[in-house]
């Protein structure tokens, strides 16, 4: 192993004590060692290999420090001493592997959870009489106490704690290996259920197992989050040290499943459509580009799933829905990374109202089901009441009130940025009259909407898929659900008529246009039946419903600038 290798294996580091927040995790102990005999052909070269590079570890972790300008090449890297202890498991590593023990095991027997061991305890049964259980989980508490020790292990259910003394090992286990284990390490264990004197259910060790040896230690202390971009890159620690990280992202799981359920069960087929697309079509939005070797052409990351899901009503299926993800190579903030999860249903034989019911029946549904509850607070302590009847208001009508202009609408373009610019809202002076007014909504008016609100009959100019509403051809039959202040779910009634359609398309001024998608349009002209359909953001759902500051928050591995690697 060259110097420079060993340099950069030894000197990768783990996050400190700053880099992830919110939790309530303590570090009682950390330790070292063990299990399980497997011959490998392979063992004899990666042993030597570890010995090479522990040896050189421990030179340099004790000289590092007085090497002025000393670079760790690694960017994750702190000033910690991460990289000791790193070089400390290495060398119980290498140790475990000497001894023929396999510190990363094939599979382990595992009966039950941590939760389902708890539950399996009996209440007024001997200890001796009680079931016997084999866990699984990563030492996340670890209390040495002379000839005994307790330790808690974290699986995906929550905590367990073990207790493991001398006597129930077998001789030396217990002072050469057991002891030796480190915080993080993988273990299974089993043993009979018992209650300790402060009345926590443990199981009382009679042989245990190292699964997975971990060699970076995990996070020690937390005093709040510095730098959001570490977990987000290293979500992995996130997860296992940030119970409401884990559990967020446990209520995305079953607010998608739930979606589903509610659809399936109203006879929605769920369908797959494509995500390399000849046309970005179906909203407003700067594409992803790439190139297809095999077809020598470019295709473009879909922004929208919309017009397929319409080619699918033209085909007869009445009733489908997709959830998948959507590309859009645009801004990031609170509210927007460049992919997102959204849902998208289209109903034929109904229209916007239809989808009002269907949207307010649904995410009434998944927050009663998930999160138990429709009355969801915010962390400024408003209370956002999602039963009862949801508001309806139409766009214009809270643009004249938020300017308290009842003629805003009859003003030149030229008026009508002087006035938003009177009210403090920043507005490109290159603009058309139409994003104008909807610079007005988005800044000043949608914020406030923190309570349900079907914002309804907006410009026709924004959107050319839906139907132009009958007794005012300026604005369509659509609504744009808003709550927390953010738009959660648009719907229209859908635009079925193909030469409508193509002069929609063709009549698109400013800066946000969608690209005309010619097969599409051949699909109408085969005929479509009248439709409602719906798109709802998932990330910005699981924000409202779980109380998430950002979506990044929401986004198991959200999209991040890749560190620079120093040569």
């Amino acid at each position: 192993m060259s110097l420079r290798a060993s340099i950069k294996l030894t000197f990768i580091a783990t996050p400190s004590s700053a880099d992830l927040r919110h939790v309530n995790y303590r570090v009682l102990r950390s330790s070292e060692s063990e299990v399980r005999t497997v011959q490998n052909p392979f063992r004899q070269k990666v042993i030597s290999a570890y010995s090479s590079t522990v040896q050189f570890a421990f030179a340099i972790s004790r000289r590092a420090r007085t090497f002025a300008g000393f670079v760790m090449k690694d960017q994750t890297a702190n000033s910690d001493n991460t990289h000791d202890l790193y070089a400390v498991r290495l060398q119980k590593l290498e140790n475990l592997c000497k001894e023929d023990r396999n510190p990363f095991a094939v599979n382990c027997a595992q009966t039950h959870t941590s939760e389902e061991a708890i539950q399996l305890y009996q209440e007024g049964v001997a200890d001796e009489e009680q079931p016997k259980v084999a866990v699984a989980g990563r030492i996340v508490v670890f209390r040495v106490m002379g000839k005994a020790s307790f330790i808690k292990i974290q699986d995906r259910d929550g905590q367990i704690q073990a207790y493991v003394t001398r006597d129930e090992l077998p001789e030396g286990e217990y002072n050469t290996y057991f002891k030796k284990l480190d915080l993080g390490d993988i273990i299974g264990v089993e043993g009979r259920l018992f209650k300790t004197k402060t009345g926590e259910i443990t199981v009382r060790a009679e042989s245990y197992t190292l699964v997975s040896k971990s060699l970076r230690p995990l996070p020690e202390k937390w005093s709040g989050l510095k730098d959001d971009d570490k977990i987000y890159r290293q979500r992995y620690l996130d997860l296992i040290v940030n119970q409401e990280s884990r559990q967020r992202f446990r209520h995305r799981a079953r607010i998608i499943k739930e979606m589903r359920i509610y659809l399936w069960e109203r006879d929605f087929t769920e369908v797959e459509t494509p995500m390399l697309q000849s046309v970005a079509g179906g909203a407003a939005a700067r594409p992803f580009i790439t190139h297809s070797n095999a077809l020598d052409c470019d295709f473009y990351m879909r922004i929208a799933l919309e017009l397929y899901l319409k080619r699918m009503l033209v085909a007869g299926e009445d009733r489908v829905f997709e959830i998948g993800r959507v590309f859009r190579n645009e801004g990031l903030s609170r509210r927007h990374n460049p992919e997102f999860t959204m849902l998208e249903l289209y109903q034929a034989y109904t229209d916007f109202r239809g989808m009002m019911e269907l949207t307010q029946g649904l995410i009434q549904h998944v927050a009663k089901t998930v999160i138990g509850s429709l009355e969801i607070a915010r962390p400024d302590g408003t209370v956002i009441h999602l039963d009862g009847e949801w508001r309806e208001a139409k766009y214009k009508d809270l643009i004249i009130e938020a300017t308290g202009d009842a003629d805003w609408f009859s003003h030149s373009r030229e008026d009508k940025l002087q006035k938003a610019r009177a009210l403090n809202i920043e507005v490109d002076g290159e603009l058309e009259d139409y994003e104008i007014t909807n610079n007005v909504f988005e800044k000043l008016i949608e914020p406030t909407l923190i309570q349900p609100t079907f914002v309804t009959h907006i410009p026709r100019e924004l959107c050319p898929l839906a139907k132009i509403t009958q007794d005012d051809d300026t604005t369509i039959d659509v609504f744009e659900l808003c709550i927390n202040g953010q738009e959660i779910a648009p719907a229209y009634s859908e635009q079925n008529d193909p030469i409508i359609q193509r002069k929609m398309f063709e009549e698109q001024v400013g800066e946000e246009q969608q690209n005309m998608d010619t097969d599409f349009l051949t699909a109408l002209e085969h005929g479509m039946p009248p439709a409602g359909g719906m798109g709802l953001g998932i990330d910005r759902l699981i924000i409202l419903l779980t109380g998430a500051e950002s979506i990044r928050d929401t986004i198991l591995f959200p999209s991040l600038k890749p560190l620079k690697q120093e040569t």
